[in-house]
């Protein structure tokens, strides 16, 4: 009887020791990785931050800004921000809109050096084959997409002026963007944008710094129907649109 529980004991104590020792070794690895990985995201993130403050505190003109960010995007470690921001997680039985992008907003982790709070907003936009984040211009506010999953059609404009019913633009960019692709957008260039999802699912991580100018009182979206009338050097007479029939005709 001794016998019987002194090995029933030992086998008990063995597999314990087992389950404890695997748990930790795939603790140790997560908490390893994360550790390696967070100062990366975290220093690329507080670059960003840094150029946010500067564009908003008009350090930086806007189209210098654009260009830092495109620099900064085509630095980014895709396989560490997608752990930084817990990817799978986020987008774990997403719910997708039937017209246009969810939009999720992920947790930041708390990291040494990356500041609590950050100048600028972030999200992650997640859509559904042939689903857009449909054509609009932006009022007093600098704004950065990437990629993280998933392709897209994108399109960008030039705003040239607007009227009380419409907005001149000029198209800037036309062209498959992929897994890292980036583009932004201010007030001075490229201003209006518009991305329709050509894969089974496709993501985007967005960055947006609002009242850039402090003299203009607000930030928003302005919707428009691209396919306008045709006028000389490019340009296109677009309708301003309202957020609802905007999403009809183009989520």
């Amino acid at each position: 009887m001794g016998q019987t529980t002194n090995r029933r004991d030992f086998s008990k104590s063995m597999l314990g020791s087992l389950l404890t020792y695997s748990l930790m070794e795939t603790l140790f690895a997560h908490d390893a990785f994360s550790k390696e990985l967070q100062p990366i995201t975290a220093q690329w993130l507080k670059e960003l931050d840094e150029l946010g403050k500067s564009v908003k505190g008009s350090q930086l003109k806007q189209t210098v800004w654009q260009d830092k960010i495109h620099e900064l995007f085509a630095k980014a470690d895709l396989p560490d921000l997608l752990q930084f921001i817990d990817f799978d997680k986020l987008t774990h039985n997403i719910k997708f809109k039937e017209l246009g992008e969810r939009a999720i907003r992920p947790q930041f982790p708390e990291v040494e050096g990356l500041p609590r709070n950050l100048v600028f907003g972030h999200q992650v936009f997640a859509l559904q084959k042939d689903r857009s984040v449909v054509p609009h211009g932006h009022n007093n506010m600098a704004t950065a997409f990437l990629v993280l999953k998933g392709d897209f059609h994108g399109r960008h404009y030039d705003r040239l002026e607007d009227t009380k019913e419409h907005m001149i633009v000029r198209p800037t960019i036309d062209k498959k963007f992929e897994v890292g692709g980036y583009s932004t957008v201010s007030d001075h260039k490229d201003n209006v944008h518009w991305f329709q999802a050509t894969s089974d699912t496709a993501f985007i991580f967005n960055i947006h710094v609002l009242n850039v100018d402090p003299k203009i009182k607000k930030s928003g979206r302005v919707y428009i129907d691209p396919h306008g009338e045709k006028m000389s050097g490019g340009r296109i007479k677009a309708r301003r649109l309202r957020a609802a029939e905007a999403f009809k005709l183009f989520g």
